[in-house]
């Protein structure tokens, strides 16, 4: 394995726009564009009890995790992402388990994430790492479009119904 190292990504460091230009251009390429955060990324980040992690190869980005906590009792990963050309060299595992740790540091109780159940790679390592099954939410994408009438701004509003999801809750108790 080469030689790499987690870091943690501090929101008042000099440093801060480098790395989180190339996290969000990860998080373009790895989640389709309803579940991508790409256009909030700097100001989720700058939410009270959000943490970020990633892992760096030879001054290159190779994943991130995302994690709250908005209370001591429970946290969640928001976001766990690998580049493609660095996948199953043990960067995602890494990361999670720094972001466990971190969540162990701040007595968090409980850690929960959402998945989609299809992407297989990602329900092994969260169960190898001890996720379990929780619940499963149904989601429906909701189309908005902006129209002006008559000088007044209003929202229409269609459900695409071809659009829902099945996404899987899982949780890890620390």
């Amino acid at each position: 394995m080469a030689n790499w190292e987690i870091v943690e990504l501090h929101r008042n460091s000099a440093n801060w726009p480098k790395p989180l230009g190339e996290i969000v251009r990860i998080e373009k390429r790895v989640f389709p564009k309803h579940e991508s955060l790409a256009k909030s990324f700097e100001e989720e980040l700058r939410k009270k009890n959000i943490g970020l992690l990633y892992s760096e190869i030879g001054g290159e980005i190779a994943g991130y995790v995302m994690y709250s906590w908005p209370s001591s009792l429970f946290a969640s990963i928001t976001k766990l992402a690998v580049k493609e050309n660095h996948r199953r060299r043990g960067h995602g595992e890494a990361l999670l388990k720094a972001a466990i740790q971190k969540c162990r540091t701040r007595n968090v109780h409980r850690i929960s994430l959402h998945v989609d159940p299809s992407r297989s790679p990602a329900m092994s390592l969260y169960k190898k790492l001890g996720f379990q099954h929780g619940a499963i939410a149904l989601v429906s994408k909701i189309q908005c479009h902006w129209i002006q009438a008559f000088g007044l701004e209003q929202i229409k509003t269609s459900i695409a119904t071809r659009s829902t999801q099945k996404m899987t809750m899982i949780g890890f108790s620390v």
